[in-house]
Formats: C-alpha cells, structure tokens, sequence
C-alpha cells in the first residue's frame, strides 16, 4: 500500500502514529488489533518489536557496524546468541546480500544499504513495514530491485505500507491512499488485484 500527499500533509507524522513512535493524539489508532492509546512505554515499545518494523529514506545504518551486525541490532538489548546471529545472516542471504555480510555501509552501494536495513526492520519478524520514501535516495534500477523485494514479501503476507512521492512507488503498489488535508482519501482506480489473498 502507498500513501501519497504533497510536502507537510502529514505522510511521516501518519508513520509515526502507526508505529507507536508518536503518542500525543486525539482519538484512536489501532495497528494489527492493538489499540495504541493508553499503552505504557513498555507495551508500547513491546508492540513496536512485535508488531512493525521501519524502512526510512536514509537507511540509519551505524557507520562502524557490518552489515551483519546492523542487522543485528535489534537483538543488542540482550545478549546476541547464535540462533540470532543465525537469522541475521538468513535475512541478509533472503535480500541477497550475505556475501557481503562483513562489509561497513561505506562499502557497500545505496540500494545494498537500503536492503539491509530492510532486512534489520525484518529481524524481528514484524506484521507491518512502515516505510517512509524507501526509494527515494536510490536510482531508478536500484529503487527497481528494492520495490520487487517488497512484492515478494507482500506476496509471503507482510503488509508493506510505504509513504512516497515517487510514480514507480505508486504504481506498483496494490492499493494507494492520499493524504490530504487531515483524512486518507482512496485514489479512484489505483487498487489493483491482490496477491495470494493478501489485500
């Protein structure tokens, strides 16, 4: 799914509710049954392990980490096991990019950055990416690679909504919304059949 809207019509601060990172709200937001208002810091950082998983524009990748252990880092708030070591380099081999698993972000190219912090959002094996511009600092052949990766996880039933001002980003999305002045309106003809039974 896309979410579409011009500059400053709240595409971002959308992410944000959705994924729990923004709690001064009026009303109710309500992600994979989880109603978010009133959830202490705790539940709520539970749900966000859980529950979603984050793609930004620029990739937060750690500069000094491999690409292995950016992946890793949403284990880092206890020990890191082999078991977990063992999904991490999964993820990488699953975005194609295990044999690079020891490089630092600066060896490696944009759209290689970009499918490492995929696979970091996927450690946890979250219901939901939320993904704000994913392929907005790539080129057209490397943002190409990086919306096919999220077909096929759309296809495996991960629901991948994507903030974008990009054409090739709403046009393969399934579904498009646009933002615009408050509400989430559906733009007239953009749905498109759904894969496997995922809507």
């Amino acid at each position: 799914m896309a979410v579409v809207g011009s500059s400053g019509s709240g595409k971002s601060t959308l992410l944000h509710l959705l994924g729990g990172l923004d709690v001064h709200y009026a009303g109710e937001v309500e992600v994979g049954g989880v109603k978010l208002r009133g959830l202490k810091d705790q539940a709520l950082a539970r749900f966000r392990n859980t529950h979603v998983g984050f793609v930004f524009q620029s990739f937060h990748l750690i500069p000094n980490l491999s690409a292995v252990e950016n992946v890793l880092l949403p284990a880092h708030f206890g020990p890191v096991t082999a078991e977990a070591r063992k999904r991490a380099e999964f993820l990488l081999d699953r975005v194609g990019l295990l044999a690079k698993k020891a490089r630092e972000p600066v060896r490696l190219s944009g759209g290689e950055r970009q499918r490492v912090a995929i696979a970091r959002a996927l450690f946890t094996g979250p219901k939901v990416l939320l993904c704000d511009e994913p392929t907005g600092n790539l080129d057209a052949a490397t943002g190409e690679g990086v919306i096919q990766l999220f077909e096929e996880l759309h296809r495996e039933g991960l629901t991948v909504l994507a903030v974008t001002h990009e054409e090739r980003m709403r046009s393969a999305a399934r579904r498009v919304l646009r933002l615009k002045e408050g509400r989430l309106l559906e733009e007239p003809g953009a749905e498109r059949p759904s894969v496997g039974g995922v809507p």
